[in-house]
């Protein structure tokens, strides 16, 4: 039995703010990321921040942060040295970086599918919680995506980083799986 399903997490009804959304398009999102999302996921949970607190509180399920890492500064001098911002997600979140664009290349692809191979240990069966940030079309992009590969228990937190931190619960800094 689904962890989500054992906990009580398959709500009949609508996320709030459902009302205001968008509706759910066929195929990936492929610009314009940072804009309202639809309140569901055609084949995936979709979990408010309280849900999502109780399935990580549980255990059992793989968090996936697909929150983009900022690209290199245009312009910057070679040997520059520039770092990312610090990236603060859920304790226990394994962050995959930019695997939530509409088309991915064939490397990134590569990537997030052994992301979730390591974070699932092989088995297609493991719950998976994807999020990014609130309004973040990279989560909802990266969940429709796990569940084309295969995987049959996944969940999209649309609230994110943002409605965890919110809800005054833990974030911790996390740097992006090699």
């Amino acid at each position: 039995m689904s962890l989500l399903l054992a906990l009580g997490l398959l709500a009949a009804r609508a996320p709030a703010g459902a009302a205001d959304a968008p509706p759910e398009p066929p195929d990936y999102r492929l610009d314009g990321y940072r804009t309202p999302t639809p309140a569901t996921l055609a084949g995936a949970k979709v979990l408010e921040t309280a849900a999502a607190a109780e399935v990580w509180r549980a255990g059992g399920a793989a968090f996936i942060d697909v929150l983009p890492r900022p690209p290199r500064p245009a312009g910057l001098p070679e040997g520059t040295l520039w770092r990312d911002a610090p990236h603060a997600s859920i304790p226990g979140a394994i962050w995959l970086p930019n695997v939530g664009f509409g088309a991915l290349n064939p490397d990134t692809e590569a990537y997030f599918r052994a992301g979730l191979q390591a974070a699932s240990r092989g088995d297609v069966n493991t719950p998976l919680v994807i999020f990014c940030q609130r309004q973040c079309w990279m989560s909802w992009n990266a969940a429709k995506r796990a569940l084309e590969y295969g995987y049959r228990d996944v969940a999209w937190f649309p609230e994110g980083t943002d409605g965890w931190a919110e809800a005054d619960l833990p974030l911790v800094p996390v740097t992006p799986r090699p």
